[in-house]
């Protein structure tokens, strides 16, 4: 009876957070409540508590989250030198001459974006405030425009190297050693941010190749809805080559110093997360917008963005011990394994939750207090580690889309001129939430597609 318990202090904090109150506090002030309450009354042992210490220190002592301020510092940097917003221009002209064009220039952007910055809210307000206007005015239908803005915006969620690879890369891996013990393998092998980061690299492209092929079918089913660019809009082509080589390639270089430092072996995910920021000054300086108002105007987003990170994994790490000292692990464990189906029932329910609850909560909350609870289960169950964590990735995107608590859609809002209806920007995710389904199922479906490129560089 205890264990239904946890059950309760799992959707009391849902139901706080719902009220809007501070994410890392709802999840700390939830548990501490629930603690206090369970010690009074004889149902919950207080020792769990002295375990909070140890877990702070463990947080505060972790090499591969120093990663996190670092990746979003580089990104910051990268959205002040106006690197997006030359992509955006130079990609429009390129794709500008054939229908859905536009739209392809976003997606593309969208990618490089997410390979660069893996800022999602950078991302897609930069592209709202520069390409939604023009697509607009070229008689673009507003739910394809700001589907495709949302939906490219999300692409740093998966793309890597992706902050939320790097913090889910943390948890698996000590999800799946936690499940190796549990198993009786005391001598356990680990999973890291650069094994995800490379499961992620063909599941992503396939996703930017999938949106893209969305724009293809509506240029043809309904080419009014994606208009090309006139002729005499549409600039010089003579000095288009030039220009697109000078524009795309500093960020490429700059993706590729960072990517194939990691897969390469030459560096951890922090070291290389460090040359990227490096590399973002300087190309900041090679822009001539590099200064110290710049340099503190980065600072102080990266602190304010890291800061947010950190205190939320502090919050959720105090509420899942509680959780566990409720019993919740125990229940939750019961739960999966006697679900019909064995194995794939398990995941396709743990998969169903994480999507419904990305309706309402942030994929932080869910990667830092569900991913802790159920992984370990999943990965007794014999699941591949780096391709559960890209599943766990890719299902996690849907949530910056679905509405009605949505980041991008916000984000997309807060730039988008009045005339374009919230409801419109709602419709306009529809056929891209579908595409990442599809693109879960196809995963699912197929393993290799996350497993094959770790294997091959790793061995």
């Amino acid at each position: 009876m205890i264990e239904y318990l946890s059950l309760f202090l799992f959707l009391a904090a849902v139901l706080v957070l719902l009220m809007g109150y501070s994410v890392a506090f709802s999840l700390a002030g939830t548990g501490l409540l629930f603690a206090a309450v369970g010690a009074a009354t004889g149902h919950f042992d207080a020792v769990f508590l002295e375990a909070i210490p140890n877990r702070l220190f463990g947080i505060m002592n972790n090499e591969v989250l120093i990663a996190v301020p670092l990746f979003v510092f580089m990104g910051v940097m990268l959205e002040k030198s106006k690197i997006a917003e030359e992509l955006l221009d130079t990609m429009a002209s390129l794709f500008g001459p054939i229908r859905g064009g536009l739209g392809i220039s976003v997606t593309v952007v969208g990618m490089l974006l997410a390979a660069s910055t893996g800022i999602v809210g950078a991302t897609v307000v930069t592209m709202g405030l520069l390409s939604l206007p023009t697509m607009l005015r070229r008689g673009y239908d507003p739910q394809v425009a700001t589907g495709v803005i949302c939906a490219s915006g999300t692409l740093g969620q998966i793309i890597p190297p992706s902050i939320v690879l790097v913090l889910l890369g943390d948890v698996i891996s000590s999800a799946y050693q936690q499940a190796q013990i549990d198993q009786g393998i005391f001598s356990p092998e680990t999973v890291t941010v650069g094994d995800l980061f490379l499961g992620a690299l063909i599941p992503g492209l396939l996703l930017v190749l999938a949106y893209i092929l969305y724009l293809v079918y509506k240029a043809v089913a309904a080419p009014e809805t994606v208009p090309a660019i006139p002729e005499e809009d549409r600039g010089s082509r003579a000095e288009l080559p030039g220009k697109v080589m000078k524009v795309l390639l500093p960020p490429i270089m700059l993706i590729g110093l960072v990517l194939g430092s990691i897969l390469g072996g030459l560096a951890t995910p922090t070291e290389a997360a460090a040359v990227g920021a490096v590399g973002a000054i300087v190309l900041s300086m090679f822009k001539r917008s590099f200064n110290l108002k710049v340099l503190n105007e980065v600072m102080r987003s990266t602190t304010q963005v890291s800061s947010m990170v950190f205190i939320i994994l502090v919050g959720a790490s105090i509420f899942s011990l509680v959780f566990r000292g409720y019993g919740g692990d125990d229940l939750v464990r019961e739960f999966l394994t006697d679900l019909p189906g064995g194995v794939w029932g398990a995941l396709v329910v743990v998969m169903l939750v994480m999507f419904l609850l990305g309706f309402f909560l942030d994929f932080i909350e869910i990667t830092f207090v569900v991913v802790p609870i159920v992984a370990p289960i999943l990965l007794t169950m014999g699941l591949d580690p780096v391709w559960l964590g890209i599943m766990i990735a890719l299902n996690l995107q849907t949530s910056f889309l679905t509405p009605p608590f949505g980041f991008a859609l916000f984000y997309l809002r807060g730039v988008a001129p009045e005339s374009i209806a919230t409801m419109q920007i709602y419709k306009g995710v529809i056929p891209f939430i579908v595409i990442q389904l599809c693109m879960l199922g196809l995963l699912a479906a197929w393993p290799s597609l996350a497993t094959w490129l770790p294997e091959v560089v790793y061995g």
